[in-house]
């Protein structure tokens, strides 16, 4: 059975106690090393962090795993520190005085993958105008770091976390990349699988040989006894292409193999491999990536009788991870991808009953599902329900909101929100798959049912945004009225991303309408994967007609402009600010608030509907004198007593 080595949890008070006896034991020597190896000026920001962190590497390490193992982790931290390049130092100093920074309201994500992005690493360069005309403040790069050779789960099992997939480039062209983003006040992000890697990874090729140094580093058994129990209460990641979690190995036995049968589970219950792993994090912060997309996290901790996912144990490990990262690089930013329920999500936010900081970001998986899912059945109360039964999390953190990304998108929808606006969770699941896949009536969607189980009928959903929001349809037949009732959508859907609150992320191709791109099915590699055909290669043809508002991709590239060029001037979508849901009197509407304590109340309003409906104007008291400042359709109409939303019409109201 897997079990951590430490004592478990202790309670708060024990926890501080021990910490502050293991810093004043500690704190010398690593002082003294620090100044010797750094110098006086950045000995002493690295001093000062060490307090700052401390507890936040002693608490969750010394339960894990006893507090034997602290000091070794502070000196891979002091090593990294110490190798940082001045550039790096540079940004460091800014990220201390500015420590929330990710949460201005100017920064704006854009997610790409490289090569359908630009081809390689050094042409991504070409594209930073591009990004700068978006108002991108944060290029997030899907997998780049070198995969295994032939199917790799679309990058995610790696075989070298120092090297670059060599079709990409090379680790010197990522560099360069960095500091070419750095100068234009862009952060890089990069994506760290931290629960598996591929079996060709050194790690994995050690533990097979034998190898003391990488002993422990996996997870394996003699026989079926022990895989069955666990099995017992798991539901497979990927039950068609990879049933079971468990994969027989020659000279191993049955390793635990969460994903695909040559993603090998890392086992966290050796601290050797949480060190190890921390290595690979500041070696990658210090070639200038800023921001780790934490992939697969809720799947480190492993408990029998459960469903592996979101075990306390994986706070602790990322809490510890965290904390080392920002003593060694303290402009480092965590962003975790838990794609879990609501309840359990915030947590990786840091919201557990004291705050405990883990990662500053996280997917709004919520947001996205429950927008989708108000445009198909013009209906927002779903969406009412949800988000305001969601928990708040810590002013420190935010979310990262989001219309679509390189996933497919899961059907998110709870008994108790459902339940509660007289839906049938499973019968509305099943709508939604309909809807999106084009096979329901009348629908002008185009994506494609992704891990459909036949057995059960639970399905996720495929497809670029431009086509799910019937943008690709409408063209292909010519409809201009479909069209444009296409764009709306597909802008009322970022209308809501980029301020309800957070940290909003764009798509690549999103900016240009671009809908489903089927040449993955001539890969034999891609071609069993239908979300490929939301992973387009940029269209340089398409980007030409970005400026042209007579064009499709005019249209909707200038609508992105003004969002984003709107929403670096509204304080109020500061991502570290709260939002609340209004009560209006519409099932069609969708309303927010935001306030800053300078700049005041902002408000946004949504309509799903395919015509024009009115809400009581009272639903804005006490937020003060709004003026529109964004709107699809011109200032907002007041008719008697009513605000009055166009068709698929939004609305961004502040206080001046």
């Amino acid at each position: 059975m897997i079990e951590f080595p430490g004592s478990g949890p202790r309670p708060d008070v024990e926890a501080r106690r021990r910490s502050a006896a293991a810093l004043a034991r500690l704190r010398p020597g690593i002082a003294a090393d620090a100044h010797r190896r750094l110098g006086r000026a950045d000995a002493v920001g690295f001093v000062a962090r060490l307090d700052q962190w401390f507890a936040d590497v002693h608490a969750p390490i010394d339960a894990l795993y006893g507090e034997e193992h602290v000091e070794g982790l502070l000196r891979i931290a002091l090593d990294a520190a110490v190798a940082r390049p001045a550039g790096l130092r540079e940004t460091d100093r800014r990220r201390e005085v500015d420590p929330r920074w990710y949460q201005h309201q100017s920064t704006i994500g854009y997610v790409a993958y490289t090569d359908r992005f630009a081809g390689t690493l050094d042409a991504v360069g070409e594209r930073l105008d591009h990004l700068a005309e978006l108002g991108v403040t944060y290029l997030h790069l899907m997998p780049l770091l070198r995969p295994r050779d032939g199917e790799n789960d679309g990058g995610y099992a790696v075989a070298d976390y120092r090297a670059v997939d060599p079709r990409l480039g090379t680790m010197d062209d990522l560099s360069a990349l960095a500091g070419a983003l750095r100068e234009r006040g862009m952060s890089l992000c990069v994506d760290l699988v931290l629960n598996h890697t591929a079996r060709e990874h050194p790690w994995a090729r050690g533990w097979l040989t034998g190898d003391p140094q990488y002993a422990g580093f996996y997870i394996a058994y003699p026989d079926r006894t022990m895989p069955d129990a666990y099995e017992a209460t798991v539901v497979d990641v990927f039950p068609d292409r990879a049933p079971g979690s468990f994969t027989h190995v020659p000279g191993a036995g049955w390793v635990w193999t969460t994903f695909f049968g040559y993603q090998w589970d890392l086992d966290y219950t050796n601290p050797r491999v949480l060190a190890a792993m921390l290595g690979e994090i500041v070696w990658l912060a210090n070639r200038g990536v800023e921001i780790f997309r934490m992939d697969a996290v809720p799947f480190m901790g492993k408990r029998l009788g459960t469903t592996w996912t979101n075990q306390p144990e994986v706070h602790a490990i990322v809490q510890a991870l965290h904390a080392c990262a920002k003593l060694a690089a303290p402009a480092t930013v965590f962003k975790a991808e838990a794609i879990v329920a609501p309840e359990d999500l915030v947590a990786y936010l840091g919201a557990h009953e004291r705050y405990r900081p883990e990662c500053e970001l996280a997917y709004h998986n919520q947001l996205m599902v429950m927008l989708w899912s108000s445009l198909a059945t013009k209906d927002a109360r779903l969406a009412v329900q949800s988000l305001r039964r969601l928990a708040p999390v810590p002013a420190e953190t935010s979310w990262a909101t989001y219309v679509r990304c390189h996933d497919d998108i899961g059907w998110a929808v709870s008994e108790t929100d459902a339940g509660a606006v007289g839906y049938d969770p499973c019968a509305h699941r099943d709508f939604l798959n309909s809807f999106f896949s084009g096979e329901f009536p009348m629908s002008y969607a185009r994506g494609a049912r992704f891990q459909e189980n036949p057995e059960t009928g639970d399905a996720r959903i495929s497809g670029s945004a431009a086509a799910l929001c019937g943008i690709s349809e409408a063209r292909a037949r010519g409809d201009a009225r479909a069209v444009e009732h296409g764009i709306r959508r597909l802008v009322l859907l970022h209308a809501v991303a980029l301020a309800w609150g957070g940290v909003p992320l764009l798509y690549m191709g999103d900016e240009l309408a671009q809908g489903n791109d089927t040449s993955y099915l001539d890969d034999p590699e891609l071609a069993a994967d239908n979300r490929w055909m939301h992973r387009p290669f940029f269209d340089d043809a398409a980007a030409a007609r970005r400026h042209d508002p007579a064009t499709v991709e005019g249209r909707v590239f200038g609508w992105f402009r003004a969002l984003t060029t709107t929403r670096a001037d509204l304080p109020a979508l500061h991502a570290g600010g709260e939002s609340a849901v209004l009560d209006v009197d519409s099932p069609h509407v969708l309303a927010w608030r935001r306030r800053h304590p300078r700049s005041g109340h902002f408000a946004g309003l949504v309509n799903f509907a395919e015509h024009a409906v009115s809400i009581d104007a009272h639903c804005l008291d006490g937020l003060g004198a709004l003026d529109t400042v964004l709107s699809s359709d011109g200032p907002m109409l007041v008719h008697q007593d009513r605000l009055v939303l166009p068709a698929l019409g939004f609305v961004w109201l502040a206080e001046p």
